[in-house]
């Protein structure tokens, strides 16, 4: 009986790496704080996660090159921030501060994902091996 890491894991790797994307984006934030004109970004992580989702189910994938392409291309699901403070007068809406708090959750989600994918890889390598 063949196992189905697909089934197994779920939705956990898309959601790992739709945690990383947002970790860049906020970072990017982060790092264009002092530069003016920069307008924050955000991305909707659970449009974004839904989006993966229904691609997941929808089951359909190329096995040929010549096969027709029928996958709904997805957005990139970057957007504008709306700024929570006033504009300081160089037209940065950056709050460093919210990003910060961004940035630590989406870290502690992703480890969260990390660590649920990592029981998994154990429970099946467990299964396979017979061992205790």
């Amino acid at each position: 009986m063949a196992i189905s890491f697909d089934k197994a894991f779920g939705i956990h790797p898309e959601s790992l790496a739709l945690r990383s994307k947002q970790a860049e984006v906020v970072a990017g934030n982060i790092a264009n704080a002092d530069t003016p004109g920069y307008k924050a970004k955000g991305m909707d992580f659970q449009k974004m996660l839904s989006q993966a989702a229904q691609k997941q189910q929808t089951g359909m994938s190329r096995t040929h090159e010549k096969h027709l392409d029928v996958s709904i291309p997805a957005s990139s699901g970057l957007e504008f921030r709306m700024p929570n403070q006033p504009d300081t007068g160089d037209g940065n809406t950056v709050d460093v501060q919210l990003e910060r708090n961004l940035y630590l959750d989406n870290s502690m989600r992703y480890q969260a994902s990390l660590q649920f994918l990592t029981g998994k890889i154990q429970g099946l390598k467990k299964a396979i091996t017979g061992a205790q």
